[in-house]
């Protein structure tokens, strides 16, 4: 039996919550902002209703054998407050966030050899505090390592993909690919079939193959076609589906446009690649995103 704590308990967070009880044994602590009782999931195979400890506070926290971070790549300063005692006997800790720069957010705060980038994705929505809507499979990959291969075993005879990979630098690239177009969800505030249209798969397809020029130039492998892939994706999930930026937008929260598009403009500059469609992207969100927003 591991004793897990979740920091940020999400759709991200809650599916994981979710995912570990199904593979019994584990003592899970959820570590939240608000007070809340409960936390139910609703699978693809059914409701999950998840026991756990919740706390609100770190000093109410304990320390644990894994610390898996949930929490959107803004609020890395706010997660770090945790960190101290879940992480007190050596605890390593597994960063599911958006993005390529995983071990970069965290690296103020920790040993680079306790951090575990995760590339996850999980089509999910939380419907209230209390209740996250799971639409389908959650995959999970994470680096070939030590600390990588016993996160996967956490998940063992559960129903998602939770594998290491010995590429997961072009992994995790792919992810932002897929991931860099839904801004133009986010930016027009309408769910994901808005790229069906031709205008804005056009659109779609300039963001992508950007990031994916980026990420040739960070030494990541991917499809010649990949933004041809990716847009057909898109455009095959659910029409009504929302992503986790255009969630927060509706919520009047922050958004992660800085690890999602302007990682794509940072990097593009360093390796002398233009991105006009991000640069753009992240011109227009900035300035419509609240201003003066606490974010831990």
């Amino acid at each position: 039996m591991a004793r897990i704590a979740i920091v940020g308990v999400g759709a991200i967070g809650g599916v994981t919550a979710a995912l570990l009880q199904q593979a019994g044994g584990h003592q899970l602590l959820l570590c939240t902002r608000r007070p809340a009782s409960g936390l139910s999931v609703e699978t693809p195979e059914g409701v999950v209703n998840v026991h756990a400890t919740f706390v609100t506070e770190p000093s109410e926290a304990f320390d644990v054998d894994w610390v898996l971070v949930a929490t959107k790549a803004y609020d890395v300063a706010g997660t770090a407050k945790w960190l101290e005692r879940l992480c007190s006997k050596g605890a390593p800790v597994a960063v599911l966030q958006n993005g390529v720069e995983h071990r970069e957010r965290f690296a103020p705060y920790l040993a680079m050899e306790k951090i575990l980038p995760v590339m996850v994705d999980c089509p999910a929505e939380r419907q209230s505090p209390d209740r996250v809507r799971q639409r389908g499979l959650m995959h999970l990959k994470v680096p070939d390592c030590a600390i990588g291969r016993d996160f996967v075993e956490r998940f063992a005879g559960t129903p998602t993909d939770a594998s290491v990979v010995p590429d997961f630098l072009s992994v995790v690239w792919r992810k932002l690919c897929f991931n860099s177009a839904g801004v133009l969800s986010a930016l027009l505030m309408q769910p994901a079939g808005v790229v069906r249209g031709d205008a804005l798969g056009e659109v779609a397809l300039q963001i992508i193959r950007e990031c994916a020029a980026v990420a040739r130039a960070e030494g990541a492998q991917l499809e010649e076609n990949v933004a041809d892939l990716v847009l057909s994706a898109q455009r095959a999930a659910p029409a009504d589906s929302i992503n986790s930026m255009l969630a927060d937008r509706h919520a009047g929260r922050p958004v992660e446009i800085d690890a999602r598009n302007g990682v794509i403009v940072r990097l593009g500059l360093k390796h002398g690649i233009a991105t006009p469609a991000n640069s753009m992207a992240v011109a227009l969100m900035e300035a419509m995103i609240p201003h003066g927003t606490n974010l831990v």
